[in-house]
């Protein structure tokens, strides 16, 4: 079984275990980086929950998930119009305010990360913020049928590093934003690097699951010129 199966068939019972989980300890440290109306994106929504949080908060969220069955889900729980697609299909320059990825980007394998990691952060506008959490360890495992990726501090560290040698490839854009090709009239050349503005360890916060650590993490972006 890979993760893709797993969640088809156990869509129902992730979001009954998830969907009500109490995560508002873990939403300020991200959303006090946003200006008021951000626009967020919710990359691996899962249940739809953070969907319908920061909604209520009155941001604009665009979220998507690789499961079809978690897609409709979230799409009933939050009332928005959530896409079905997977990290390495995010293709956006420069539109987000703020890239929340709760307990998603574990599913990545560790050779896909720095790739699905640059593509998030051109897709944050300089000074964003991407808000991570995986579960705290170091490398891949499997476990009842799903691939995790753990992460510990000098992990997420490395992965940072690497994302910002890919990130020092030039990035072309035309003057509203959209990719176009190099040496067009419109394009202008762009360099962007990542830093971590803050890390923690937490408790998860699903009943009876106190005792898992979880390492979280806020990355801003900058512009090197």
């Amino acid at each position: 079984m890979n993760n893709e199966d797993y969640y088809r068939q156990n869509a129902q019972r992730f979001f009954t275990d998830t969907a009500s989980a109490d995560m508002s300890a873990l939403y300020p440290p991200f959303i006090d980086c946003l200006p008021p109306g951000a626009r967020i994106l919710d990359a691996g929504c899962g249940s739809g929950r953070d969907v319908k949080a920061f909604s209520e908060m009155g941001f604009i969220v665009e979220a998507f998930d690789a499961s079809a069955e978690l897609v409709a889900l979230a799409r009933q729980l939050s009332g928005k119009p959530v896409m079905q697609m997977r990290f390495q299909d995010v293709d956006a320059v420069e539109r987000y305010d703020g890239i929340w990825c709760c307990a998603s980007l574990l599913h990545v394998s560790e050779t896909e990360l720095p790739g699905v990691m640059t593509k998030l952060a051109m897709a944050l506008k300089p000074g964003g913020v991407g808000y991570l959490s995986f579960k705290h360890g170091r490398g891949e495992r499997e476990k009842n049928g799903r691939r995790f990726t753990d992460m510990d501090v000098a992990g997420l560290q490395k992965l940072v590093d690497e994302v910002n040698t890919l990130g020092g490839e030039i990035l072309t854009t035309n003057k509203i934003g959209v990719k176009s090709e190099a040496g067009s009239e419109d394009t202008a050349v762009k360099r962007f690097a990542l830093e971590i503005d803050k890390i923690w360890q937490t408790g998860d916060v699903r009943i009876g699951r106190g005792d898992e650590v979880w390492l979280n993490a806020i990355i801003r972006k900058s512009l090197i010129f």
